[in-house]
C-alpha cells in the first residue's frame, strides 16, 4: 500500500509528542540557527570592513554603511540573545526581563568589537610572521580558515562571559564546519594566536592559551575523562598553555591540572598527561623511523619491523 502525504504527517506528529526535540512552537523559541549565522557573517564585515562584503567599499560610504550594518545587527542580535535569555535548560532560571537584559547586553558586546579588532590584529600578525607562504596580511584575512575561526571565537567568547546561552556555541559550531577548528567559546586565549593549517585542532571549554601561542594542524587540548558527565561542569578540565608555546601537530594535552610552561616546545603526535616546566621540549620518541634503499627492501635479510 502506497503512503499518502497525510499518513507521513500523522507519523512525523506522533513522533515529535513522543521524542520531543523540537523548539517550542507554542511559546517561548529558541535562536534561530539561520538568524545567528547570518549575525555572525555581519559582524565578521564589521570586524573586516571589505573582505567579507560582496561589493567594494569605499571611503566615502563607509561611515554611513558601518552605521547602517551596525544598526541592523544591534536590532536582531538582541531579539536573538532575548530568545536565548529566555530558554532555561532544568538546573536554571530564566532572566526575569530577558528583553531589557538583552539589550543591555547586545550594546556591550558591540561595544567590544573595536578592542577585539586590535586583538585580532596580532593573530594576523602571528599568522603573518609564522607562515613564509603567506603573501601578505591581506590574504591572511581573506583566504586563512585559521582568521575567520579565531574571529568568531573571540567574539563568542564575548557573549559566553555574559552568560548568553546557546548563541556563543551556535556562532563557534559554524565556523567549526567551515574551518574544521573546534574552539569552544569558553577557551580563554592570549594574543598573537596562530593555527597553521587549522585543520582537527580541538581546544576546550576551560583551556586557557597565553600570548604568542603556535599549534599546528590536529593538536587537541582536551579533558582526561568526562565520565563524570554533568557533575564536571564549570571545573578545569582542559589544560593551560603558558606563554610562547609551539605544539606541533597531532600532539594531544590532557587535563585541567595540566600545565605547559613559558617558552616549550612540544613535538608532533606527542599524547601528554602531565606538566612540563618552562622551556621543555617534549618529543615521542616511540617510533624508530629509518630510511633504506629500494634495494635494502629487496633484501630478506633486513629487518624492517618498527
Amino acid at each position: 500500500m502506497q503512503l499518502t502525504v497525510t499518513q507521513l504527517t500523522e507519523a512525523l506528529i506522533q513522533s515529535y509528542a513522543r521524542s520531543g526535540g523540537i523548539n517550542h512552537i507554542d511559546g517561548k523559541n529558541l535562536p534561530s540557527k539561520t538568524t545567528v549565522t547570518r549575525l555572525t557573517c555581519q559582524l565578521l564585515q564589521l570586524l573586516f570592513p571589505g573582505f567579507f562584503d560582496d561589493k567594494p567599499l569605499h571611503t566615502s560610504e563607509l561611515k554611513i554603511e558601518t552605521a547602517t550594518l551596525l544598526d541592523a545587527v544591534a536590532g536582531d542580535l538582541e531579539d536573538e540573545i532575548a530568545k536565548a535569555l529566555a530558554y532555561a535548560p532544568a538546573s536554571a532560571s530564566p532572566a526575569p526581563n530577558p528583553r531589557a537584559l538583552a539589550r543591555e547586553q547586545t550594546l556591550t558586546f558591540l561595544a567590544e568589537l573595536p578592542r577585539l579588532r586590535e586583538l585580532l590584529a596580532t593573530d594576523t600578525e602571528a599568522a603573518f610572521n609564522g607562515d613564509p607562504a603567506a603573501l601578505g596580511r591581506e590574504e591572511i584575512i581573506l583566504a586563512y580558515p585559521f582568521i575567520e575561526a579565531i574571529a568568531v571565537q573571540r567574539m563568542a567568547h564575548q557573549l559566553y562571559l555574559r552568560e548568553v546561552p546557546l548563541i556563543p556555541r551556535i556562532m563557534t559550531e559554524w565556523a567549526h564546519a567551515r574551518s574544521g577548528m573546534d574552539i569552544h567559546p569558553g577557551a580563554r586565549i592570549g594574543t598573537h594566536f596562530f593555527v597553521d593549517h587549522c585543520t582537527g585542532t580541538v581546544i576546550g571549554e576551560t583551556a586557557e592559551i597565553g600570548n604568542h601561542v603556535k599549534l599546528y594542524q590536529g593538536v587537541g587540548l582536551v579533558a582526561r575523562s568526562l565520565a563524570g558527565g554533568q557533575a564536571l561542569k564549570g571545573k578545569k578540565r582542559h589544560p593551560t598553555i603558558a606563554d610562547r608555546v609551539t605544539i606541533y601537530a597531532n600532539a594531544t594535552i590532557v587535563g585541567g591540572d595540566t600545565v605547559i610552561g613559558a617558552g616549550s616546545t612540544i613535538g608532533a603526535s606527542v599524547f601528554l598527561m602531565q606538566s612540563v616546566a618552562a622551556n621543555s621540549l617534549v618529543l615521542n620518541n616511540e617510533c624508530d623511523v629509518r630510511v633504506l634503499t629500494k634495494a635494502d627492501r629487496a633484501n630478506p635479510a633486513v629487518d624492517f619491523q618498527i
